[in-house]
């Protein structure tokens, strides 16, 4: 069988390290001149760090190098991820700089036609078949800028808008006024480095977002907190199992009271109330749809003046006053700004399919209808990978891939098309009201990453032990601990019988 991977960031990298392991004949398109995703050189701003620490965030049978920092940088990240091309010789499936502009479904048993070309280049298009597609194009891999009244004129008088991952290079702020829109993590980590160069910086908040330290009190890392099972029993998932059922029901006032403590600490710690930066809200809203570290030195710098944030306020008018570019916001305040910096979010899409594919792909608000956050239910010969974004999500990636690979070697036993849909349906509902409706189209689980890991885990019969499971409650998770997933699945399914079912038997004894 003949795969192609469309994207070599964590998602793509891992996927075609385990399909290849399984067998699978893999050619990985990225139209990136390196892998990263958005590690890559071609997307990093300054100022990007990782937000789990190097413990944390890493693929299974790969660890973060030992001279690293706790939280690496973008660069360090990229390198990471060459060194796992090199480990598990993937370069050989690898073809960089290359877009692939189209992806057609022929039909059930012919599969897929892609059509590519060299990365922003007018060469004539190749056309291949494939026997498969994953789609690992990533859900943060398009930025979405607002589209500004007025950017045409300032555009003409000189000003830039660039959204995070186009700056590359501090030297274009020097000595501007700079506008940085948004409030997560981007925004924050780019704010930081500008406010060393520009005349003045200013964020532009629609909404404060909670930020939870990297140490809490100075001390206790924020890995012990969030990072574990318990930390995220404390915010209430679609089904309870367990201790969870306790958490929220009879000790729903001890967890209340141990998050509010948390968000009382922080806010101290940050000096949030003198900086005028409490958000609207409680800190259980930290995990709406995502978890916002404290970017190093960004609320040291709203303290000395470098940077100033206006809270509850978003751009209404890009214009020119007195011959400069300027914005106007919300309340009338009119700013300086040669430059504008969108760390305004992402839009979740695939480029490479039509709108009639993409149809088939979505429910009717635009959310993809992915079982397991893996599987389209109405098209054949497609999974997704990294349409599971996570605290951990190297590793959900990797596991995804592990439940592809086994569902091609015929090691899973689907339930109905129509009980899959049904259970898609009533998770989006589910995250649709958890967030607000901000769940990246249905392609975000956090905080609930080790329950995704579990469910794609438990249903390939290949989850950890208990006991691993229980100190994963207390401890950080340790990707190690799942380096053994992807043999097991292979010995697994190799015991696959003509009709595409594993026995109970069989999962036992792979099992152990």
């Amino acid at each position: 069988m003949r795969i192609a991977v469309v994207g070599a960031g964590f998602a793509g990298l891992s996927a075609a390290k385990v399909l290849r392991q399984s067998g699978f004949d893999v050619t990985v398109f990225e139209k990136a001149p390196d892998v990263g995703g958005v590690w890559s050189r071609t997307r990093r701003y300054p100022g990007l760090r990782t937000q789990n620490d190097k413990g944390t965030y890493h693929l299974s049978d790969l660890p973060m190098p030992a001279h690293y920092p706790q939280w690496p940088t973008g660069e360090q990240v990229q390198q990471y991820l060459e060194s796992y091309v090199d480990m598990f010789g993937l370069g050989v499936a690898l073809r960089l700089a290359t877009e692939v502009v189209s992806a057609e479904l022929v039909d059930d048993e012919t599969g897929w036609l892609l059509t590519s070309r060299p990365a922003g280049a007018q060469a004539p298009m190749t056309l291949e078949r494939y026997d498969h597609l994953v789609v690992a194009n990533g859900i943060f891999s398009e930025p979405l800028v607002p589209s500004f009244e007025g950017r045409a004129d300032f555009t003409a008088a000189g000003g830039r808008v660039l959204a995070a991952g186009e700056l590359h290079d501090l030297a274009a702020a020097r000595g501007k006024n700079v506008l940085v829109v948004g409030y997560g993590k981007s925004s924050c980590d780019v704010a930081v480095p500008l406010s060393d160069v520009a005349t003045q910086t200013h964020v532009v908040a629609r909404e404060l977002l909670w930020k939870m330290p990297r140490k809490l009190g100075g001390a206790l890392n924020y890995k012990y907190l969030l990072l574990t099972r318990m930390g995220e029993a404390l915010f209430r998932y679609l089904n309870l199992k367990g201790f969870e059922r306790f958490l929220h029901g009879p000790g729903d006032g001890l967890r209340r009271t141990l998050l509010d403590s948390v968000g009382s600490v922080a806010t101290r710690q940050l000096k949030l109330r003198e900086l005028g930066l409490v958000p609207n809200g409680t800190f259980q809203d930290i995990a709406r749809s995502t978890v916002s570290l404290a970017t190093e030195g960004f609320f040291e710098r709203v303290a000395d003046g470098r940077i100033t944030v206006h809270r509850d306020q978003t751009i209404t008018e890009l214009l020119v006053d007195d011959g400069r570019p300027t914005a106007r916001l919300g309340d009338g305040t009119m700013l300086a700004a040669d430059l504008v910096i969108c760390g305004t979010g992402f839009r979740q899409h695939v480029p490479f399919f039509d709108d009639a594919l993409h149809a088939r792909l979505q429910d009717d608000a635009g959310n993809f209808m992915l079982y397991r956050q893996i599987l389209p239910i109405d098209v054949p010969r497609l999974t997704f990978a990294g349409y599971n974004s996570s605290f951990f999500s190297p590793l959900s990636a990797e596991m995804a891939a592990v439940w592809t690979a086994a569902h091609l070697r015929g090691g899973i036993t689907l339930p109905s098309r129509d009980r899959m849909r049904a259970e898609v349906h009533a998770r989006l509902a589910w995250m649709a009201a958890r967030t607000s409706g901000r769940h990246a189209r249905g392609t975000n689980v956090i905080p609930f990453s080790m329950h995704n890991v579990d469910e794609v885990l438990d249903e390939l019969g290949l989850n950890l032990g208990r006991l691993t499971r229980a100190r994963q409650w207390l401890l950080p998770v340790d990707p190690r601990s799942y380096r053994r997933v992807t043999a097991r699945m292979i010995r697994r399914t190799a015991d696959v019988g003509a009709t595409g079912r594993v026995e109970p038997t069989q999962a036992r004894r792979a099992a152990r």
